[in-house]
């Protein structure tokens, strides 16, 4: 703490304006009366605060071609007002409810410097003012204590280095007892809806005195360890794995794990099931979701259900009025959709799936079914919509998110007390759904509801925990329809044959040919494809081909190294939107977003309000993976508006940890988009990017055009390593179980 204090910059003074505040997250931008250094800037989480009160900060200067200079604060201490003029301003400025200018002035003529002291310890005395009764003094003396303990809480984050960002979550969760949550257990910081790092709060309660095997801290391990791991795909974890996770993040022995084990199952926390002859450890809520979704998927695959519409004359109608035929998988697609209530359609490029769903659609149509179309992303659902010409949107907001901020729990309004008014609903890009957002969805279809899940099996699995579309086509206990033909005019694009060729294990064809819509350009030397890759945006492909910079998207299988996002965004953005006096920008540590810059969303955010350019729609969610262009940035806040597809949504300084550039994006990242031309790196990188998955989503991201530039010797060595990422589900074989029960 000392060393940190060493490095940081001091400013003592008095709160004379407050520029701007965000009520939901605390970050503030304030001018300081400095004395004689004289007014200063200062931004941070700084919650209530007000003018008047006193303020010490420890922070580091920033200094900002737009704004001037100012001081980001990292540890903070506040005082109440002292001074008549000082507490009639804080009074005046209203920061205690209930208390405005007349007021405050009334209190300070009567009670002078000590009217906070009055309002806080004797609130009593307040009613000998005219108009202030007993009801009125209590709720002024409750404001202000209020205020008291944030200002407390504040001071002790400051005083242990903990994040000020943590301020306000904690106390919409535990009001006044903020702090004594803390000190009790200090492992409360890493609850979802506060998000402080478990090193963090372990290395406050070891400074608090709680022992290495303190029980709490036994238990908040363990739990760390299966979020944690949660986040890397897993529902689960054998329990051998965790034990030994935790032992070593904790330094304790292992055996010491055992009586935490038993109070977190205890609580439903943690629970043990076996699958698979594992002794499977499951965080309660993931447990939960695998459990609900087996159950109904199993529940659902053995309805069949009659159709009032003849399908091979419905089939035969469209055949004639369009001109097109039908293949026979295509037909028994639809025979499928029409007779059972949960169905799987899979299939790669060119083989159909489009097709075969708008004669599902056609079929529903016909039977008089409402059919409701979503997909995982926004990009997903608009190219979904644009294929079956009707709406389509997304699942969160199909399901109306809602985000409990107190609990930090993610909710939605529809649910099995409130479920869709659909008689269908199809999903595509199944692959992308995670177990937690399958069980939602799962949960808000009405018992009679028909599912239609399409996807592509070959593509990578979703970001969040399981596997689900893997799962349930491993299970074989879903109705499933795999499109396996390529179609003619489909097999004329390299694009498409090449993806079938990496599916097979082969390596693409890099044989050039000016009427192909895939290139490779060899390119050994990382400086060399850098140069090529930004003449391919900026040049040749706008100049020669037409494509714009906007429908280019360069996609790289790692963030590191030189051909790594990290380097390619810097080296894009400089490029493709050099500094320029008509763009403001904004500093986030060494990254810079500029007005017109590419940027990602890369953690979802469930409560950050978006709105349509007009100004009459409005929504709420803006989720990892979201692409979006930053419209503008407001030089006296440092507010970022970034426009995701007509989706406005504002990023105070304390959000910008959840943007990216976005010029160039991991393959993982792309999953469920598709763009007009691709520029696929092919970089020397960790095996466990190098595989056979990577190569082929990165491939079929491209809409018109793919080039890929770099070692066709790495493309090898991805075509044929089909190792598949080893992920811990209880998916398949519940499934499997549930359905051997039904059949007895």
């Amino acid at each position: 703490m000392e060393n940190l204090l060493y490095e940081l910059s001091y400013l003592e003074g008095t709160v004379s304006s407050v520029i701007f505040r965000n009520e939901e997250n605390g970050y503030t931008v304030l001018r300081v009366d400095g004395g004689d250094e004289g007014e200063l800037t200062v931004v941070g989480c700084m919650p209530g605060i007000a003018p008047g009160e006193g303020l010490a900060v420890h922070g580091t200067w920033e200094q900002h071609s737009t704004y001037g200079t100012q001081l980001k604060a990292e540890i903070v201490e506040r005082t109440l007002p002292t001074g008549e003029d000082a507490v009639y301003r804080y009074l005046a400025s209203g920061a205690i409810r209930g208390i405005g200018a007349v007021t405050a002035r009334r209190l300070v003529d009567a009670f002078g410097a000590e009217a906070l002291t009055v309002i806080e310890e004797a609130p009593e005395k307040l009613t000998e003012l005219p108009g202030i009764t007993p009801r009125r003094a209590r709720a002024m003396s409750e404001a202000l204590r209020l205020q008291v303990s944030m200002r407390r809480l504040l001071d002790f984050l400051s005083a242990h280095n903990l994040p000020l960002q943590a301020a306000m979550p904690l106390y919409r969760r535990y009001g006044d007892a903020a702090l004594t949550a803390i000190r009790t257990n200090p492992y409360v910081l890493t609850d979802e809806s506060i998000g402080a790092a478990f090193h963090t709060a372990d290395a406050l309660a070891l400074s608090l005195g709680f022992p290495n095997e303190n029980q709490l801290r036994l238990e908040a391990g363990l739990l760390f360890e299966l979020i944690h791991n949660s986040d890397h795909g897993h529902v689960f974890l054998p329990r051998g794995k965790l034990l030994a996770a935790t032992a070593q993040l904790l330094s304790v022995p292992e055996d010491r794990l055992g009586d935490a084990m038993l109070s977190l199952q205890e609580g439903g926390s943690l629970v043990c099931s076996e699958i698979a002859g594992e002794d499977a450890c499951y965080w309660g809520r993931l447990y939960d979701c695998e459990c609900s979704v087996a159950h109904r998927l199993s529940t659902m695959a053995q309805e069949e259900l009659s159709s009032t519409v003849s399908v091979d004359k419905l089939l035969d109608r469209i055949e004639g009025e369009t001109g097109m035929t039908y293949a026979p998988l295509q037909r028994q697609a639809v025979h499928t959709a029409a007779c059972r209530q949960v169905m799987l359609l899979t299939g790669g490029p060119g083989t159909g799936k489009t097709t075969s769903l708008r004669a599902v659609l056609a079929l529903f149509e016909a039977m008089g079914l409402h059919t409701v179309l979503t997909a995982p992303t926004g990009r997903a659902a608009k190219r979904l919509s644009e294929a079956c010409g009707m709406e389509a949107a997304t699942i969160h907001r199909l399901l109306e998110t809602r985000y409990d901020t107190k609990h930090g729990n993610l909710t939605f309004a529809r649910d099995d007390q409130n479920p869709l008014a659909a008689d269908a609903v199809i999903v595509d890009e199944a692959s992308m759904v995670d177990l937690p957002l399958m069980a939602a969805l799962l949960s808000a279809l009405r018992n009679d509801c028909r599912l239609i899940l399409v996807g592509d099996p070959h593509q990578l699995p979703s970001v969040g925990p399981g596997n689900v579309l893997s799962d349930l086509l491993r299970s074989g206990t879903i109705p499933t329809l795999s499109l396996t033909e390529i179609f003619r005019q489909a097999a004329l694009s390299s694009i498409i044959r090449n993806a079938h060729c990496v599916n097979q294990g082969e390596p693409p064809e890099l044989t050039n040919s000016a009427s192909s819509d895939f290139f490779f350009l060899r390119r050994m030397e990382p400086d060399s494809a850098l140069a090529t890759l930004v003449e391919l945006c900026r040049v040749r492909l706008p100049e020669k081909m037409g494509i714009p910079p906007e429908h280019i998207q360069v996609l790289s299988p790692t963030r590191r190294g030189a051909l790594g996002t990290v380097s390619l965004n810097a080296t894009l953005q400089a490029a493709l939107n050099p500094p320029d006096p008509q763009k403001p920008e904004r500093m986030f540590g060494e990254q810079c977003f500029r007005t017109g810059d590419r940027v990602m969303q890369v953690k979802n955010n469930y409560d950050l309000l978006w709105q349509d350019r007009s100004g009459k729609e409005f929504g709420i969610g803006i989720f990892n993976g979201d692409i979006g262009r930053i419209d503008r940035v407001d030089p006296k806040s440092g507010i970022l508006v970034v426009d995701f597809d007509g989706r406005f949504a504002e990023y105070t300084p304390d959000l910008l940890h959840q943007l990216e550039p976005a010029w160039a994006i991991t393959v993982h990242k792309s999953q469920g988009s598709e763009y007009r031309a691709v520029i696929l790196c092919a970089p020397d990188a960790a095996a466990m990017l190098q595989t056979r998955g990577v190569l082929y989503t990165g491939i079929t991201r491209a809409k018109e055009l793919l080039i890929v530039v770099g070692d066709d010797a790495v493309l090898a060595r991805m075509a044929k390593n089909d190792r598949p990422t080893r992920r811990y589900s209880g998916l398949r074989a519940r499934l499997v179980r549930l359905a051997k029960a039904q059949q007895m």
